[in-house]
């Protein structure tokens, strides 16, 4: 593209609609209509510039005019109710079960993982004695021990909202930490597997896996769950850096960057519920059985939720991103 003839091919359409922007009197029928032809035009200009000749200041100049354009032609929109009933009821589920081909294998293989570091901590003294004191190691896994306590250590509420605050950084790091290959959330989901897998090991070598697994399965379904969609979700936007497909890497990031965002306001809902559960539940009198059957009830809700919401948004055409309109201008990318 010559980019000179370009621009003085399209000034006089740009300027016009510059002109039609800053009329301070309502626009005639004639002259709304010229100004939504500009603004479809303008855009396409933009995107073609974009592509094929980019310009920082013409880019800039263009971007700023399309975007008062649409906000003129859309008008200004408010967030409503509506809004988050349609996040909840579709763009969240969507966004989750699209990203399923990741984080369920991720879920297998990092759970596999854990068990496999228990197991190997479990039957190894020498590993046991590396990790910590024999007399700290009887003073962790004794009834009433801090493996124990650690959940009724501090007043419920308090303690929900600590674990809430945590979990939803750590979900939101591998959200947004994914755009660099992906590396630093293998590194985060590595770190939440070991310690699962230290305390399998070590409750386990102390005969005392069954009342370790009473106090982790009732939050720790929902939690690991929201964990592993989170880290597949954030694999997959890195790997979007490696092969954006038909798209450009550009739109491909872009769209995918912002399912990620939704997703993580989704994910802080979900860990609220599992800190509740574990600030509320896990350390409360209840029997094992009916404790971990919350946890179970939770995990299945959730997974409910995901594939029969989401499963039918996603054939409905719904991927998590924000609506066509709200995007910025594009045109087709040949595949």
């Amino acid at each position: 593209m010559d980019l000179d003839v370009f621009v003085a091919t399209h000034r006089a359409e740009w300027d016009r609609l510059d002109a039609l922007l800053r009329r301070q009197r309502r626009l005639t029928g004639t002259e709304a209509d010229e100004l939504v032809a500009l603004y479809q035009r303008t855009a396409t200009h933009l995107s073609l510039i974009q592509s094929s000749a980019p310009d920082p200041r013409l880019t800039g100049r263009l971007s700023q005019l399309v975007a008062r354009a649409r906000s003129a032609v859309t008008g200004t929109r408010r967030a409503s109710w509506r809004d988050v009933t349609s996040f909840l009821g579709h763009g969240f589920p969507a966004a989750v079960y699209r990203s399923r081909h990741w984080w369920v294998p991720t879920a297998l293989l990092s759970t596999a993982i854990s068990v496999l570091l228990g197991w190997w901590i479990g039957t190894h003294p020498e590993v046991q004695s590396s990790i910590v004191a024999p007399s700290q190691l009887r003073e962790l896994t004794r009834p009433g021990g801090e493996y124990e306590t650690y959940y009724s250590s501090h007043p419920a509420a308090s303690f929900a909202a600590q674990v809430w605050t945590n979990n939803a950084q750590a979900a939101a790091m591998c959200l947004v930490l994914g755009v660099f290959l992906g590396l630093p959330v293998l590194w985060i989901l590595f770190e939440n597997m070991l310690n699962l897998g230290v305390g399998l090991g070590l409750m386990s070598s102390a005969g005392r896996l069954d009342t370790f697994l009473g106090l982790v399965l009732p939050h720790g379904l929902l939690e690991l769950t929201a964990v592993f969609v989170a880290a597949g979700t954030g694999l997959r936007l890195g790997w979007t850096v490696v092969d954006p497909g038909p798209r450009s890497r550009r739109t491909a990031l872009a769209e995918e960057g912002r399912a990620a965002v939704g997703m993580a306001i989704g994910l802080a809902l979900v860990l609220f519920v599992s800190g509740a559960i574990e600030g509320f539940v896990t350390p409360s009198g209840l029997p094992t059985w009916a404790r971990i059957g919350i946890g179970v009830l939770a995990e299945l809700a959730f997974l409910t939720y995901v594939y029969v919401l989401g499963g039918r948004a996603v054939r409905a055409g719904d991927t998590g991103d924000i609506d066509t309109a709200e995007r910025s201008a594009s045109v087709p990318t040949a595949a």
